[in-house]
């Protein structure tokens, strides 16, 4: 097979900004769900920081190398 490692970052990124997206029509339909029977739940609200925490480290992370030896 013929991968080349500068690929993947761009696909990573791609998938960050899928599952960004994805999370901004979630909370949408949450937000209308919820409209008038008071806040997210918490076990939303904590999966989706737990989400967004992930999303935040991998952009801040550097490209990664592969192992020496």
């Amino acid at each position: 097979m013929n991968d080349h490692p500068d690929i993947h970052p761009y696909l990573h990124a791609a998938r960050a900004a899928d599952l960004q997206a994805q999370a901004r029509a979630w909370e949408r339909t949450v937000s209308a769900d919820h409209a008038g029977r008071g806040s997210t739940p918490v076990r939303a609200r904590l999966g989706w920081l737990l989400v967004e925490t992930g999303l935040r480290l991998l952009h801040s992370a550097t490209p990664s190398r592969p192992a020496e030896g």
